[in-house]
């Protein structure tokens, strides 16, 4: 069995949210589908996104909504970039790390990575490794 995963973020701003990982990762907006393209949908949620696809890092897949109701808690996942370029890493690292906290620094690792961990201003779990 074949297939593909693309992590879809359930999000309270996702133009925002997308803009940051376009400007932390490089990248570019695929599509975006409002509320307001389905027939009958409140003023109030005519603007919000009902879907949109980004690229990142390199043309990695990400999806994003603008959630009915808050994500509770951490959403208990962690999106994990990997880099072959240590500068790149330290990049990417430093931007999603803007507004957030470091929850583990971008250091070398025993197994022979520089691997961190940052929690974004969105509440999104990123590890960053480089090997």
């Amino acid at each position: 069995m074949k297939a593909q995963l693309t992590p879809y973020v359930l999000s309270e701003d996702a133009r925002t949210q997308a803009e940051t990982y376009i400007q932390a990762l490089g990248g570019e907006v695929v599509s975006v589908m409002t509320f307001g393209q389905l027939p009958g949908t409140p003023d109030a949620l005519k603007d919000r996104v009902m879907h949109m696809a980004i690229t990142v890092a390199g043309g990695n897949a990400l999806f994003l909504t603008d959630a009915a109701a808050p994500a509770a808690g951490n959403r208990a996942i962690a999106l994990a970039l990997s880099f072959a370029d240590e500068a790149d890493a330290r990049q990417a690292f430093a931007r999603l790390g803007e507004g957030g906290s470091i929850k583990f620094p971008f250091e070398p690792q025993p197994w022979g990575a520089n691997y961190g961990e940052i929690e974004d201003r969105f509440g999104v779990t990123w590890q960053i490794v480089q090997q």
